[in-house]
């Protein structure tokens, strides 16, 4: 069956009751942190908005068989590359990064798009020679896949995004049928590539690596980032100054307070106790997706979940490890926290695959 409402009662609702605490954590900080920026609750209804019609998206997502997925996986690539290169003609360039598209007065980043679209045309490359994974040119064809798009991404600049794309990647190529001798040659390939990479990289981007190994060294520079989110999650201690009353985010020393270091100004408002909570939240989402990966009836299935499942964990970790000083700072939103529509949206799409996915392993009773 296409699409079947009484798939609802197969629901796995510790996922979607999770996915929305965490939106509405997210909704609350956001309100905290912006109000005084524009005088009212602009961001936080926005975000709301965007909230709406990720939750439509999801329970239509979740409703309908996510096999029917694997057909359209070719049209999702050509998509991917097309948005991606159409942002160097039309695109929107804020803080030296072209990253957006404006249609309409409606801005939407196109590589948020491509993490969904991507992870299921891979899903769709991986589960169909997945008997003939160990043979090592299908490892090369599938990393001639992700190299086209994860270039683009990376001439935007956006190495963030880049990233996102090669842990999709190396996640599925771990679950698959890959001999160890192949594994071993991509590493050293990769090690050897690391001159050239870091070569081409731009001055920021070098400066926040080496911000990452002592931000004092900058204090004032590619350090301060970090800095002050460090002070603003020590000063949240135990139990937090309260919404709207953190004085690192609400006199603005945390930058981008409302979007990558929106952890920073969680935890001064709702101090460890509600950083816990809110990394355990993303613990549990995380392990019920990796549960309904080693459940899927597929590869193609397993193969999806496996992708989303590394995709939102990268995500947390980057966000918050580039927040506490142990990850190099990357553009990288926290999941249904920060702000941004199409993270919001592509996010709750996400969760609603691992739902239909979770919905399919099971037989459904009529």
């Amino acid at each position: 069956m296409f699409f079947n409402l009484r798939s609802l009662k197969n629901f796995d609702w510790i996922v979607i009751i999770i996915t929305l605490l965490l939106f509405a954590i997210g909704i609350a900080i956001i309100y905290s942190t912006t109000y005084g920026m524009t005088g009212g609750s602009k961001e936080a209804i926005q975000q709301g908005i965007f909230g709406i019609v990720g939750v439509l998206a999801f329970f239509l997502v979740a409703f309908f068989d996510y096999r029917s997925f694997r057909g359209t996986s070719s049209i999702l690539y050509f998509i991917t590359i097309l948005l991606l290169a159409v942002v160097f003609f039309t695109g929107v360039t804020t803080m030296g990064a072209t990253r957006w598209i404006n249609i309409g007065g409606f801005q939407f980043q196109p590589s948020e798009f491509a993490k969904l679209f991507m992870i299921i045309a891979m899903a769709k490359y991986f589960s169909e020679h997945a008997e003939d994974m160990h043979n090592f040119k299908r490892i090369v064809i599938s990393g001639i896949y992700f190299a086209i798009p994860t270039f683009l991404v990376i001439l935007q600049p956006d190495l963030g995004t880049a990233l996102v794309f090669i842990v999709i990647w190396i996640s599925m190529l771990a679950v698959s049928r890959i001999k160890l001798k192949h594994f071993l040659v991509l590493v050293i390939g990769a090690l050897l590539l690391l001159p050239i990479g870091w070569a081409t990289m731009h001055d920021y981007q070098k400066k926040r690596i080496f911000a990452l190994v002592d931000p004092a060294s900058d204090p004032q520079g590619a350090g301060y980032n970090v800095t002050q989110a460090q002070i603003a999650i020590g000063s949240g201690q135990i139990f937090g100054r309260g919404l709207g009353h953190g004085s690192q985010s609400q006199l603005n020393f945390i930058p981008e307070k409302h979007t990558d270091f929106i952890f920073a100004a969680l935890a001064e408002e709702m101090g460890f106790l509600g950083s816990a909570i809110v990394i355990s939240l993303f613990a549990v989402l995380i392990f019920r997706g990796i549960t309904i990966a080693a459940k899927s009836r597929d590869y193609f299935g397993m193969y999806l979940s496996t992708g989303i499942v590394a995709m939102l964990a990268f995500h947390v970790f980057l966000n918050i490890g580039m927040n506490l000083g142990i990850a190099p700072v990357a553009g990288i939103p926290l999941p249904l926290i920060s702000l941004g529509g199409s993270s919001v949206v592509v996010t709750f799409v996400l969760i609603g695959i691992l739902e239909s996915i979770h919905i399919h392993h099971k037989k459904i009773d009529f």
